[in-house]
């Protein structure tokens, strides 16, 4: 049994609000509460790594601790992204070099010891750590590339969102209208849709006068915490009645070679 979720339109909305409540989170904890870049990494990959640990640890998919790692993967790629670029100095450029070779890495290796880089079919513990280290730099390069057109490049967050949406809507175009291969067009899809996430948040939570909605970090994440439990919540429903429809036939089979014998 596979313990990720099948790749739908929710999946890509549900994932766009994970790592957005990630970027405003991320901010609330570093900035907002005034923790620091260097201990707000440290506290957020905790996180992550107890949630991990658990979903490890899980024999099936369960919707609610997978949303929970996605959370710990965005935050934590916040604060660390930050503190490569302010705490480092290294720059949103130089850091997205640096993180985009680690993604390569992992990927490479994951290919070369599994051949396979399957994003669906993940059953054993190895190819899922793979898997969750892959997410965790890639929301960490996104959070880079989306601070870099939102703040180095001139678009301005309105102008970074468009960028960012426009590539996306090439992906999906390549996706139905092309043999470029599924899983490239997934981790592209995957990358992109943090630097989204990560100047939606911004735009979010900025002053008016900076071109933002001025909700805050504590509002914001308020806000898209609400959005993404509504789809936690049906994403669980959905699995249980999936569920149920599947041990069904095997209920009616005992039932009927019990009215057999009797």
């Amino acid at each position: 049994m596979s313990k990720l979720p099948e790749i739908t339109l929710f999946f890509w909305i549900m994932k766009i609000c994970a790592t957005t409540l990630g970027e405003t989170a991320g901010d609330l904890l570093s900035m907002t509460l005034k923790v620091g870049y260097a201990m707000s990494s440290i506290i957020l990959i905790s996180v992550f790594l107890i949630t991990l640990i658990v979903q490890l640890n899980s024999n099936k998919h369960h919707p609610l601790l997978y949303w929970a790692v996605i959370i710990s993967t965005s935050t934590a790629g916040t604060t660390m992204s930050d503190y490569m670029d302010r705490t480092l100095a290294l720059g949103y450029m130089n850091g997205s070099i640096i993180l985009l070779a680690s993604l390569l890495v992992i990927l490479t290796f994951w290919r070369l010891t599994v051949r396979d880089l399957s994003v669906v079919n993940i059953k054993t513990t190895k190819v899922e750590m793979l898997y969750w280290s892959a997410i965790l730099f890639s929301n960490t390069l996104g959070t880079a590339l989306g601070d870099f057109l939102a703040d180095d490049s001139g678009l301005g967050f309105g102008g970074g969102a468009l960028l960012i949406s426009s590539l996306i809507g090439l992906v999906v175009i390549a996706h139905f209208y092309s043999n470029i291969s599924k899983i490239l067009l997934f981790w592209i899809a995957f990358i992109l849709t943090r630097p989204l996430g990560a100047t939606v948040g911004d735009l979010l939570t900025k002053a008016h006068d900076k071109g933002g909605f001025d909700l805050g970090t504590i509002g914001s994440s308020a806000v898209l915490l609400i959005i993404l439990g509504i789809f936690v919540v049906h994403s669980i429903r959905k699995q249980r009645k999936t569920e149920i429809a599947a041990i069904a036939p095997d209920f009616e089979l005992l039932e009927s070679e019990m009215e057999g014998r009797g």
